[in-house]
């Protein structure tokens, strides 16, 4: 039976991507971005919870978001959920769920020097993560 996993999300960046390489050389960024859903109580009282989401983007995507992406900054992406673990400093097992994004897009009003600006299909298969060892991941 086939299955599926997708992640679609618009929200804003939380932090300024960080980027590192693998010891093989592969590009990997991280950051966070929040979404906010909004709604009314019983009591007719507006109400907003926010969720904050890690992103991981490989390869030459990697490299993009750390050269355009900002803190506070809006955007569309696509990827897929995955579970992970590792363990801390400490030696403890520590579990994470992240978005590794296949693409983005970054939204805002026109003016903003960037907005509408789409970065490159999904990677070819031998760029594409888990194609590797994760193993090497660097955090």
């Amino acid at each position: 039976m086939a299955s599926l996993n997708k992640a679609l999300l618009i929200g804003n960046l939380g932090k300024d991507p960080e980027l590192r390489y693998t010891p093989s050389g592969k590009a990997v960024a991280s950051f966070s971005i929040a979404t906010t859903n909004q709604w009314k109580d019983k009591d007719g009282q507006k109400q907003e919870r926010t969720d904050w989401h890690n992103i991981v983007v490989w390869g030459r995507q990697a490299e993009i978001a750390k050269d355009y992406l900002r803190k506070g900054k809006q955007i569309y992406l696509e990827g897929r959920i995955q579970t992970r673990n590792y363990d801390d400093k400490d030696g403890n097992k520590r579990w994470i769920t992240e978005i590794v994004a296949d693409r983005f897009l970054m939204l805002g009003r026109k003016g903003e020097g960037d907005a509408g600006d789409e970065f490159p299909p999904p990677p070819a298969e031998s760029d594409a993560p888990g194609a590797g060892n994760e193993d090497d991941l660097p955090f």
